[in-house]
């Protein structure tokens, strides 16, 4: 549905320093141009605000991460209606268990600081009018429960009403899904659920979603319904 690019290095991978470019200005303008021609877009990995930089002018969509954007970048990404996706909860995870998950210490050692430079990042984000969506990037099955954090973590810096909007509206708009996706009105998919909590008041009822989410809607489809019945 997309193609996706490396324009920074990265945590986990143990051989390239999170400040390393990668993809030259001809590569990813390629990208930005196939991707177009089958009416999508290219999305990059992008710790760096030198890469931040080069994905608003080469074309790129949406920046995954978005570990250090600084103001003057962000005004640029606001301009050219770049997307950021900062995951928040995979970084406090590597931080807090990375060496359980086995990771080299090269790792370990890059991802120190990462997440409050997010929290920075995303302030910026805010400040010039970037829209941002949600994501984890917990790619470990054994972390799957944990997704749900990401809405904490986001709104350490965000208002909840926002956080919401990144996980709905704004995901389907980087989707090119809008109607569909993140709403719910005729002809969206309803995808919908019932909270077990006030999620405009507090976020942290996501992290729990076996006792905090009764109702779950998939295409219109039931897949949970532990609401009393009545």
């Amino acid at each position: 549905h997309q193609i996706k690019i490396f324009v920074s290095g990265g945590v986990s991978s143990p051989t390239d320093p999170i400040w390393m470019p990668q993809y030259t200005e001809q590569e990813i303008r390629a990208a930005v141009y196939e991707a177009s021609t089958h009416r999508t877009y290219v999305m990059a990995h992008c710790h760096t605000d030198d890469g931040a930089r080069r994905c608003a002018e080469y074309g790129v969509r949406t920046i995954e991460h978005g570990t250090e954007i600084h103001p003057d970048t962000a005004e640029l990404l606001a301009d050219k209606g770049v997307y950021v996706v900062p995951t928040l909860s995979t970084m406090h995870v590597i931080s807090t268990q990375g060496e359980a998950l086995g990771l080299p210490f090269a790792s370990l050692d890059k991802i120190k600081g990462v997440y409050e430079r997010t929290l920075r990042s995303i302030e910026n984000c805010q400040r010039a009018g970037v829209k941002l969506g949600l994501g984890s990037d917990l790619l470990d099955v054994n972390y799957h429960a944990l997704q749900g954090c990401e809405f904490r973590h986001r709104g350490i810096v965000s208002k909840p009403i926002d956080v919401l909007r990144s996980a709905t509206s704004i995901n389907a708009e980087i989707l090119q899904k809008t109607g569909e996706l993140g709403c719910i009105a005729p002809g969206a998919y309803a995808d919908i659920l019932a909270l077990d909590f006030d999620p405009f008041k507090d976020l942290t009822g996501f992290e729990d979603a076996e006792q905090n989410i009764p109702l779950i809607m998939r295409g219109g489809k039931c897949i949970k319904n532990h609401l009393t019945q009545s």
